[in-house]
């Protein structure tokens, strides 16, 4: 305990502020869906801003009004656009900065400051954040092709206000890896000079845990689309249907659990000790499990077949 007692907290940035408030409200939010119905008031506005897709048919009735703020659920291809661009926008700047020492503009470099970036970063290294930009650009790119090329989606509809979370979602994403880049003022610190020197075997696990995980959720996406469509591949219906194979053995979300998983290997790339990424993987692991245990629900009263051994999220667990 007394080796402990001189450690620092780490502080607490806007940055780190918002994925630590963002994570508190989903594990509220989460935990409200836990408590027996009738114990709590229930409120329809709010069941309609948390749900999306599938898992609105499993909430209170939605009054007319409400359909007003609905959007496609097909939309989700257009978070995927921003990521790519932004993100691709925010690499291109850090591979500049990297290997041509060109420096970051002054807006960006600003922004950056205030959100919380720092200088040298307690020996933070530059490789581990340029590896997981690029990590976060590929697996927008994947994310857009399943949703333009793979994915089948019915009528099913999210409310706008998660669009446009949706749509700066990415951004802020983008923005709290590069803030992690350790600079000395407008350039990326190097230690060392030599970018290459900086690899390390977190870098090497870290690259095979996104490309296990990012596997696995698209043969996940695969299997959901497959649902829909003959054995010629031609789309035949929009209805839900019970998934099998894969991680669908274990989890009835287990495309959510495989972007758990991705944001996982991103802080092994930033080597275990990154605290404002734990935040980000905290509010991603639960908002993923509120959206699994909805789902789970949904599969669970629409099938009576439903395998009993399945759990929402968590294999064995949750």
């Amino acid at each position: 305990m007394a080796a402990w007692a001189g450690l620092p907290l780490p502080a607490l940035s806007p940055l780190r502020a918002l994925w630590l408030s963002l994570a508190a409200a989903f594990l509220l939010t989460l935990l409200l869906q836990l408590v027996p119905p009738g114990l709590l008031p229930s409120c329809a506005l709010f069941q309609d801003l948390i749900r999306y897709g599938k898992t609105k048919l499993g909430g209170p009735a939605r009054p007319a009004a409400y359909r007003v703020f609905d959007v496609p659920k097909r939309y989700f291809s257009h978070f995927y656009v921003i990521s790519v661009l932004w993100n691709g926008f925010l690499l291109w700047f850090l591979t500049q900065s990297l290997f041509l020492g060109v420096p970051f503009p002054n807006w960006l470099y600003s922004l950056l400051r205030i959100l919380g970036a720092s200088q040298f970063q307690g020996g933070e290294l530059a490789l581990s954040a340029f590896l997981v930009l690029v990590f976060l650009w590929l697996h927008s790119w994947r994310r857009l092709f399943e949703c333009v090329y793979v994915s089948v989606f019915s009528n099913a509809v999210i409310h706008v206000v998660q669009y446009c979370f949706g749509l700066v979602y990415y951004v802020l994403v983008g923005l709290t890896v590069l803030s992690q880049v350790p600079m000395d003022g407008r350039n990326v610190y190097v230690i060392g000079k030599n970018l290459l020197m900086q690899a390390r075997w977190f870098h090497i696990l870290g690259l095979i845990m996104f490309l296990w995980s990012s596997a696995h959720q698209y043969k996940c996406h695969v299997i959901l689309s497959n649902l829909r469509k003959n054995k010629a591949g031609v789309v035949i219906h929009g209805n839900h249907r019970i998934p099998f194979g894969d991680w669908f053995e274990y989890v009835s979300s287990p495309n959510y659990l495989a972007e758990l998983m991705i944001y996982i290997s991103m802080a092994v790339t930033f080597g275990f000790h990154n605290f404002t990424w734990w935040l980000v993987v905290t509010y991603v692991f639960f908002s993923q499990a509120l959206s699994a245990f909805f789902s789970h629900r949904f599969y669970k009263s629409r099938f009576v077949s439903y395998p009993k051994h399945r759990k929402a999220f968590l294999p064995f667990l949750f």
